[in-house]
């Protein structure tokens, strides 16, 4: 069996809203529903019944975007209702494990079209109640908020692989002596560079505003910031000696993004050139606390891959969970140019919906080799109990 070369034709993704904000009143599947529908508008030539199959990532799940989001995106995104949907999870790494899974698919002929992304909404995560252990209990339950991290923790789980995610970033500043003032400017970097690239017009090619709301911008990216507003921000994780802040972390957030993906016949079909080619990928597992530091290995490892290394990199989309986690991956990565990471800014600043932000970062690789016109990039995630998920592209 030949395994096949896979493009990436286009890549779209919504404006990202913050929690509360402007897309909180969007259900999750219609989010995920409105990028695959604009992939499909912006394509043309390309018949929906040629779709083989719809990859979404989605990290939560709990709410409305149970019963199989991918699905449920294919069918109120009015494709013909032959087209399957299947929805994967691999938490923070979800949308790009979606990209990967479906670049399989399409490479080894099992689909010669197929889309991939992801969605959440944070602000619509529901809060849970465990089904008691015996009928009609008289005693009071316990609701579980699904927004983020750890819970219904199961009690065999050691306690410090269970920190909370933050805590787990204050050990990695404390592994990589990273300081709040290192962190503070960092984060004042990925607003400062956020803002740039939409006032440059950078992101038009892949943003798709949602129709009805008031949203044509990243809700998150704050213009005005200054060293001196981040300073003023108390730590959150440890009161005494924290160094890990609402404004050197990502915020919590909404949004939906979606690739085209497509073997040589599925190319010709779109009757479009594509933004990039797939390469290689890889994921890998670390200690969970120190799951900020899993892109390390998965980014090698998907380099060698590819046979490359990080001096033909024209672009790092790192994933910017906290400013910790991100300074200490490139702490460990000596041979990298801190200049080609997020060069359009990161998840502090554009934030972070977590089961779409995988298919963010690659859509914003694919979208920044096509603006070059060659190159070869990185889209990486960290990933919540101890992962790391990397995807190399060239053009």
């Amino acid at each position: 069996m030949s395994i096949r070369d896979v493009y990436i034709v286009d890549a779209v993704r919504t404006p990202i809203g913050k929690f509360g904000g402007a897309l909180s009143s969007v259900r999750p599947d219609d989010l995920a529903a409105h990028v695959v529908r604009a992939l499909v508008d912006r394509t043309p030539d390309l018949d929906p019944a040629r779709i083989d199959d719809v990859y979404l990532g989605d990290a939560n799940g709990a709410g409305e975007d149970n019963r199989d989001v991918a699905r449920m995106a294919v069918l109120l995104a009015g494709l013909p209702v032959t087209v399957p949907g299947v929805t994967v999870n691999r938490l923070c790494g979800s949308g790009l494990e979606a990209v990967v899974q479906a670049a399989r698919a399409v490479a080894v002929g099992d689909a010669s079209v197929a889309i991939a992304g992801g969605v959440e909404s944070m602000s619509r995560a529901p809060w849970v109640l465990e089904k008691p252990e015996r009928a009609f209990p008289a005693g009071h339950g316990q609701l579980w908020s699904t927004t983020l991290g750890w819970r219904m923790t199961n009690p065999r789980m050691p306690a410090e692989w269970t920190v909370s995610l933050g805590e787990g970033a204050e050990l990695i500043a404390d592994k990589h002596a990273l300081t709040r003032e290192q962190q503070d400017a960092f984060a004042l970097a990925s607003h400062r560079k956020a803002a740039a690239a939409w006032a440059e017009g950078l992101y038009a090619p892949e943003v798709v505003p949602y129709a009805g709301v008031d949203l044509a911008r990243d809700e998150c990216i704050r213009d005005t910031t200054s060293t001196e507003a981040l300073a003023k921000l108390k730590p959150v994780f440890r009161r005494e000696g924290g160094t890990v802040t609402a404004g050197n972390a990502s915020p919590l957030n909404d949004g939906a993004a979606a690739l085209l993906l497509v073997d040589e016949d599925g190319l010709r079909a779109c009757g479009r050139e594509p933004l990039a080619r797939v390469r290689a990928s890889a994921v890998t597992g670390v200690e969970p606390q120190l799951f900020g530091l899993g892109p390390v290995e998965a980014v090698q490892r998907a380099l060698a891959k590819a046979d490359r290394g990080f001096a033909d990199l024209t672009t790092l989309e790192l994933n910017e969970a906290f400013a910790a986690q991100a300074l200490g991956c490139l702490a460990e990565w000596p041979d990298l140019d801190p200049a080609v990471v997020n060069p359009r800014g990161g998840a502090i600043a554009v934030g972070h919906p977590l089961g779409a932000s995988g298919a963010r970062l690659a859509g914003s690789v694919a979208h920044q080799l096509a603006a070059a016109g060659s190159g070869t990039g990185v889209a990486a995630l960290c990933i919540g109990v101890g992962q790391g998920i990397a995807l190399v592209l060239e053009r």
